[in-house]
């Protein structure tokens, strides 16, 4: 039986479900609040020692980090192939998800924090802000997340997230160009993968960054036309996240125009 730890609007959560949903798998959910911290108890901590998520649980067998989740579940549940079988295809496959885990993911979470999220913080008491911050260990990470929250799209962390966000854009379209997905002429884990950082540019209303990017543009219509998709983000994504976000980035897109005209300038 596969068991699945994973959160609403988390990424790396969407991902894994994308791939149970193309596979058609059956599979147990535990869902886990992530503003409720609720994938940070000891309990969880056994089945995922990085107490993030999602982690998949597949006989009692723990499998954690959303990349590896999912070549595991394509190795264990072949019948529905989700790696090109050319050699070059393949690795062609393994650079774009590879990217994800050395750059793209961070840079989303920056981006998505200093728009949208910061704004829980906001609204906290000075009191409970810093109590919030006195919670992380490091004294690196709670500068970190000061600046993010108190500085927003100023912060000095922002315009190389964005910058990352726009390359990957960019690449996504020149590859699109030449293959109708991202490894070649099949359906991959790459395209599952990154499907919820295109979505959540789009929930941020951030995607006038493809409004040049017509293959970009058309890989996205495709692939929310995809019966995974709705199975995988509409029952999980919670209104008050989706409406935070998209006022937000309505909200801030003038001057990130502006950050990104002039960075090409």
């Amino acid at each position: 039986m596969l068991e699945l730890y994973h959160g609403g609007t988390s990424v790396c959560s969407v991902k894994v479900r994308l791939v149970l949903a193309e596979k058609e798998l059956a599979w147990e959910s535990h869902y886990l609040s992530l503003d409720r911290r609720e994938h940070q108890t000891e309990a969880y901590r056994a089945i995922n020692p990085n107490l993030k998520v999602p982690a998949l649980v597949d006989d009692g067998v723990p499998v954690v980090e959303s990349t590896v989740i999912n070549e595991y579940l394509d190795d264990r549940y072949p019948e529905v192939p989700l790696k090109p079988e050319a050699p070059h295809e393949r690795a062609r496959m393994r650079l774009w998800t590879q990217q994800l885990d050395t750059g793209i993911h961070a840079a989303a979470g920056t981006v998505t924090y200093c728009i949208a999220y910061r704004h829980r913080r906001l609204a906290l008491s000075k009191e409970e802000f810093e109590t919030y911050l006195a919670k992380k260990p490091v004294a690196e990470h709670r500068e970190r997340s000061r600046d993010r929250i108190v500085n927003g799209v100023k912060s000095k962390q922002f315009a190389p997230a964005l910058a990352r966000m726009e390359k990957m854009v960019v690449d996504m379209d020149r590859q699109l160009a030449e293959t109708p997905w991202l490894a070649g002429e099949s359906y991959s884990l790459a395209d599952a993968g990154f499907t919820p950082y295109i979505n959540r540019l789009d929930q941020l209303r951030l995607n006038p960054i493809w409004a040049d990017r017509p293959h970009v543009a058309d890989w996205y219509a495709r692939i929310r036309a995809r019966p995974s998709f709705e199975i995988a983000t509409g029952e999980w994504f919670d209104e008050e996240s989706l409406t935070l976000m998209a006022e937000k980035g309505a909200e801030e897109w003038p001057s990130l125009r502006d950050m990104l005209d002039s960075k090409a300038a």
